[in-house]
């Protein structure tokens, strides 16, 4: 009997754990249905009312007219999201590589302060940063949002890399010294063939935060250099909204970063289990 209840008391309680996770699943996926559900209505049909039925008929202009309104702000956000992403991470990778596996004199000041970083929030520094960027002629442009994505990446990145470089063991770099391999033949031929997994974990952290950042992109660029998210926003403009549009808008610019997600998820786990973000 004893066995019996303890095996019931389990089941009840794995029943209940997947009951509680299906109906979070259920909550987490409802504004999801809600934009996509919208964003293929005519607009003449979309009302509080109708919010939770579904189109009649397929009104796919709405993704053509988004799409025609994002213009070149889709390839700006892709021209920034690669350069930001690609700078930062080797960047990071060689700031790892030295504070994991070079003594450095003041490395116990300098990995902290380089961490200090993410703990600046954005509106901290905007009207200073606004300043310098246009004493250096960089404001207004995607050059200028590049440099800016790629220094305020640096802690994170860094830190990822040093973390995930600390595992490697200090035997194998020695070896390839006594060789005579140096600083840039050991990083280069040992260190950033095993950095895959920690590469993957970057570029999806970066890619997602960079493509979804709107503070800088809105202060910072102007015109015909604003990324995607200043053209979301501006697709929500105005008194009369019609919210087929933005719901478009907001699905198109959520593809990218869930496109690489999926397409990098299983080596994203697997950085993650090798201790790529592990403190």
């Amino acid at each position: 009997m004893q066995y019996f209840g303890a095996r019931f008391r389990q089941y009840t309680l794995r029943t209940a754990l997947y009951i509680t996770l299906i109906v979070g699943m259920v909550i987490f996926l409802l504004p999801i249905f809600v934009v996509v559900n919208t964003s293929l209505k005519d607009p003449a049909t979309i009302n509080l009312a109708t919010t939770w039925r579904l189109p009649e008929q397929i009104h796919w202009q709405s993704y053509a007219e988004a799409i025609d309104k994002f213009g070149p702000r889709i390839w700006n956000s892709i021209t920034l999201v690669t350069n930001s992403t690609i700078l930062s991470a080797i960047i990071g990778s060689l700031n790892g590589y030295v504070l994991s596996k070079w003594r450095i004199s003041g490395e116990r000041i300098l990995f902290p302060l380089i961490l200090l970083g993410m703990f600046i929030p954005y509106q901290g520094i905007l009207i200073p940063l606004f300043e310098f960027m246009r004493d250096m002629r960089l404001y207004g442009g995607i050059p200028g949002l590049i440099i800016i994505h790629t220094i305020y990446g640096l802690p994170i990145t860094t830190l990822i890399f040093r973390n995930f470089y600390v595992e490697i063991p200090d035997e194998m770099l020695e070896a390839a010294a006594i060789d005579g391999a140096g600083f840039w033949n050991i990083y280069t031929r040992i260190v950033f063939p095993l950095s895959v997994s920690g590469f993957v974990v970057v570029i999806i952290w970066q890619f997602t935060q960079i493509w979804n950042e709107f503070l800088f992109a809105v202060t910072m660029t102007t015109g015909a250099s604003e990324p995607i998210t200043v053209g979301l926003a501006q697709l929500a403009g105005g008194e009369a909204v019609k919210w087929n549009l933005p719901m478009a808008g907001a699905v198109v610019a959520a593809l990218p970063p869930i496109v690489v997600y999926v397409i990098l998820s299983r080596y994203f786990i697997r950085g993650l289990l090798a201790g790529s973000l592990k403190t």
